[in-house]
């Protein structure tokens, strides 16, 4: 009887812990952080042993809640209509306000795009990072928690308080480990461009608590909004994501942001954060406000063609590394607005493993360029020439995520925007073969920049030959593999989707 006891004990843990594995993946971060808030070590202790304990620390909580997000994938049932992983906390019972997590195929991948980039935004800023460290180091837990809240949440008024509360840690992270002297500038504008959207967001959410008396979204989307009523929330929810997307004219903090941004900053920009906006497209715009998402169905199409064709020219003309690759992404973003008003299960699909794929070549980018900025402190374009000669292993990488940008086959960026075309075909043809543009003029910027850079004489600035650490090479090897994974064989991305997107289109 004894030697049961043990294994009962263990399987009845087990099986708590499965049943709260969101919640556990969302205090694992705020457990560490706290623990790096109090830290203190012995006087003896050197500032660079103590700085080196508190990353491990981070890494190993951030490693752990990967790791407990690849479990929920491996163990996520396709076929389901309903939201797993559920697990509910009575927030304010008298005003029907709970705290309801889940997840379906869409939000699924979201979650572990979180968690696959945060250990690498830490361990991009393993050197680099010199100041205030423990702080540092907190801002990004604190955001991962948020952000798979933000994904996860089924709530819409919590949801509208975890995306405004990214804005703190953000702030904090451009504004004091940015890069240059025009740092606090752009986390203000950053702040201010993202808050103000937002507050028509909140206005529309008053509303539908006015009136509904719930802001559980498993109840909303059972309710069906008179035509006029949906318009006008659609606007107020838009006024929000668009801001997020970005979408063409209130784009302008991208490129400020990420330039200024640390390169670990400008990861979790390009790789997350851009995809909160087109996130609440799809888990509340269009499967809540159905009618309004058809009637600005030529309104969204039109934003989303200007700003492929504008932000890819005005790419071509940038001189700075940083800003080619923010307007860049831009352009793909906009391509997942495309796909995800063309309101067909093929748009949608593309949408989200364009998202993916932007998550992994865009960050990748981002490194690629912090990697030379770590060596010569400089993103001018000009100064960089002959990297094949004095960095061959970077040279090969840049031009793999080179070619994954202008979505050449095998890359999963092929794979989503060939869906995003399809799904838009059906719509309108014209938006179609303009969007279409964008990948030529995608190519053009893309191949210009690696030339510019790759090739020729080796200028005289480059006076070291530092090609890529381990460190380095093995999160690079790790993207490449999720690239050509997903570009070659997108099932394993698609197949979790299917359901969801077909039960979202249905609502």
């Amino acid at each position: 009887m004894y030697p049961i006891l043990p294994a009962f004990y263990l399987s009845t843990l087990f099986v708590f812990l499965e049943q709260h594995l969101l919640l556990i993946c969302i205090a694992i971060p705020i457990v560490a952080a706290v623990f790096l808030i109090f830290y203190t070590p012995s006087a003896s202790t050197s500032t660079t042993a103590e700085n080196t304990f508190m990353k491990v620390v981070a890494l190993e909580a951030s490693v752990v809640v990967f790791l407990a997000s690849l479990y929920i994938w491996f163990n996520f049932n396709n076929a389901s209509t309903h939201f797993q992983y559920v697990d509910q906390l009575a927030w304010i019972p008298s005003y029907n306000l709970t705290f309801t997590l889940g997840l379906d195929g869409i939000s699924l991948f979201f979650v572990l795009l979180t968690t696959l980039l945060i250990p690498i935004c830490l361990l991009t800023g393993w050197d680099s990072v010199k100041i205030r460290v423990r702080e540092y180091l907190i801002a990004f837990l604190i955001t991962e928690s948020i952000l798979i809240t933000v994904f996860s949440i089924l709530d819409l008024f919590l949801f509208y308080v975890f995306f405004e509360s990214l804005l703190i840690p953000m702030f904090l992270i451009i504004g004091i480990w940015g890069a240059r002297e025009r740092k606090i500038h752009a986390a203000y504008q950053f702040f201010l461009y993202t808050l103000f959207g937002s507050v028509f967001m909140l206005l529309g959410i008053i509303y539908i608590y006015i009136t509904t008396g719930s802001t559980s979204v498993e109840t909303l989307l059972s309710l069906t909004f008179h035509p006029l009523t949906q318009i006008v929330l659609w606007l107020s929810f838009f006024a929000s994501f668009a801001v997020k997307v970005p979408m063409v004219p209130v784009h302008i903090w991208l490129p400020e942001a990420h330039v200024e941004a640390p390169t670990a900053g400008s990861v979790l920009l390009a790789g997350i954060l851009l995809k909160l906006g087109t996130y609440g497209f799809l888990r509340f715009s269009i499967p809540m406000f159905p009618y309004a998402s058809s009637y600005f169905i030529p309104f969204v199409f039109l934003l989303s063609v200007l700003a492929i064709i504008y932000t890819s020219l005005i790419t071509l003309r940038q001189i700075d590394l940083k800003k080619i690759i923010a307007y860049a992404s831009v352009g793909h973003m906009n391509f997942v607005t495309l796909g995800s008003f063309s309101l067909n299960v093929q748009g949608i699909e593309g949408s989200i493993l364009v998202m993916l794929s932007h998550g992994f070549v865009s960050s990748a980018l981002f490194l690629c360029v912090g990697v030379l900025y770590d060596r010569y402190h400089t993103r001018l374009v000009k100064y960089y020439r002959g990297l094949t000669l004095t960095m061959p292993l970077f040279a090969i990488v840049f031009l793999f995520f080179s070619l994954a940008n202008m979505s050449t086959p095998g890359t999963g960026s092929f794979i989503g925007e060939f869906l995003i075309l399809l799904g838009a075909l059906q719509v309108n043809t014209w938006a179609t073969v303009l969007a279409s543009t964008g990948i030529i003029l995608g190519a053009a910027y893309s191949i210009w920049l690696y030339n510019r850079t790759a090739f020729g004489s080796i200028t005289p600035y480059i006076h070291k030959f530092s090609d890529l650490t381990l460190k380095e090479l093995a999160v690079f090897i790790l993207l490449v593999f999720l690239t050509l994974l997903l570009g070659l064989y997108p099932d394993v991305f698609a197949d979790p989707l299917h359901t969801s997107v077909s039960t979202l289109i249905c609502q």
